[in-house]
């Protein structure tokens, strides 16, 4: 393989494996923080020992997150250091504000939150767990604006000396559209994704019927499922808007995603598609119609581009090449997380309903299913993700740079190969020690209500 298969492989790989644990990480610090602003407003020690149980479980993920983070990072220096030359003024700024500021703010005060049970007063220790998650969710933010620069280039000018581009406006860039929808779409994710992984432990716990935690994990199922049904159901809402806002920006991402080869009026929304990408068409097509053009126009006729005809139109705008993504990942990714999200928001629905009944115990399958359930929204935020930067190809940051040419010139495959085999490696070493440690704390009781150490 060469340097640049290589390297995007990598990306790919590392990019998803560090996402698995961003979405719980802002999720579950909302949650912990609510829970425990519940605990200091009506004294109720239940929900300071909720607070402190999942807080063992959210500092397991936030450990592994940040060693994965930190990698993504250094990786724009070894592999697209190309990439990092040119846009570099622009690429950096968010992702040194987040460092410096957002994940400072929440890595000191996670500190604080896990040794000041015992040094703080309950409303001083409550501003610490609400700094984490406001720290945690700034630090998202950041990270977004710079994706989203990736996805819609603003605030910026090309130097004609150097051929780089360079930033000329960051309120522009701090404020791209597209970060205004990709954001609430990622943070209640978050939500949902927090509320499922709660269920799923709880409902592991309620199958085994032990007297002394069915009321403690009773009541975390209940508030978990508040978390999921509201979270997945803002997502759907949500993602209708940036399907919208991405047909504007990034047709051919919508093209692909649907597997719309030619321009139609009204357009079809697919449910089932054979793609044939060599002779650009496609074999079995199922669709409804109308409902592509009403997910584009709120309405059921609007004209939505084609593959083919957005081809041309690329070709003349930014010179020849082929500019349609990889059609089948883009159009099965989008399939599966839609499919997931909706399976997701009844269950949640399902799962709230029955909390409210108190009729959780008496449906030991049902509770089977939501813990096998808490893994649906890792799946389906990182199919997202494989979606939205799958769907850009072959754009690097769409419309001024291509994937081909930020891949590093000085790394030879052997070097390359070396990095990614490397990373392999150490990676499923940290995956085994994270399943190790969250298997054996999810599974261990809640703290007693008379413990006052944050170490029980």
């Amino acid at each position: 393989m060469d340097v640049l298969t290589i390297a995007r492989w990598q990306y790919a790989i590392i990019t998803v494996y560090h996402f698995f644990f961003v979405p719980i990480t802002l999720g579950m610090t909302i949650f912990i923080a609510l829970t425990e602003s519940r605990y200091v407003k009506t004294g109720d020690e239940t929900y300071k020992r909720m607070a402190k149980f999942w807080g063992h479980l959210l500092i397991i993920n936030f450990a592994i997150g940040v060693a994965t983070g930190i990698v993504q990072e250094f990786q724009f220096g070894m592999n697209w250091s190309e990439y990092s030359r040119m846009v570099g003024d622009i690429f950096g700024a968010p992702l040194a504000i987040e460092a410096l500021l957002a994940f400072f703010l929440e890595s000191v005060f996670i500190g604080v939150w896990v040794f000041g049970w015992t040094r703080l007063s309950p409303k001083a220790h409550l501003r610490a767990a609400w700094l984490v998650a406001i720290g945690s969710n700034l630090s998202a933010i950041w990270i977004l604006v710079a994706n989203s620069w990736m996805q819609e280039p603003v605030g910026y000018v090309m130097n004609a000396k150097t051929g780089f581009a360079n930033m000329n406006d960051f309120f522009a860039v701090a404020t791209n559209p597209h970060v205004l929808l990709q954001f609430p779409h990622v943070f209640t994710a978050g939500l949902a994704t927090a509320g499922f992984f709660v269920m799923g432990i709880s409902a592991w716990h309620l199958l085994r019927k032990k007297p002394e935690t069915q009321d403690f994990f009773t009541r975390s199922f209940s508030r978990g499922a508040k978390f999921a049904a509201v979270g997945a159901i803002l997502v759907a809402l949500i993602g209708h808007t940036q399907a919208q806002h991405m047909v504007e920006t990034q047709p051919m991402k919508m093209a692909a995603a649907e597997a719309l080869w030619q321009t139609a009026d009204p357009a079809g929304l697919s449910i089932f598609s054979t793609i044939d990408e060599k002779n650009q068409k496609n074999g079995m097509d199922i669709r409804i119609p109308g409902a592509l053009s009403f997910l584009t126009h709120n309405k059921f006729s609007g004209k939505v581009e084609g593959m083919k005809e957005l081809q041309a139109r690329y070709d003349k705008k930014f010179g020849p090449g082929d500019y349609i993504p990889p059609v089948w990942i883009t159009f099965w990714s989008f399939r599966i997380m839609v499919g997931l999200g909706g399976i997701m928001i009844l269950l949640a629905l399902i799962a709230w309903l029955k909390s409210r009944k108190e009729t959780l115990t008496s449906s030991p399958f049902f509770l089977k299913i939501m813990f096998w359930s808490m893994l649906m929204p890792t799946i389906a935020i990182s199919l997202g993700w494989i979606m939205t930067e799958v769907g850009r190809q072959p754009w690097l940051v769409f419309g001024l740079m291509k994937t081909q040419d930020g891949v590093s010139k000085a790394v030879s495959p052997g070097v390359a190969m070396f990095g990614f085999v490397t990373y392999l490696l150490v990676y499923t070493v940290l995956i085994f020690f994270y399943l190790f440690l969250m298997r054996k704390y999810a599974i261990t009781d809640p703290p007693l209500a008379n413990a006052d150490s944050a170490g029980k």
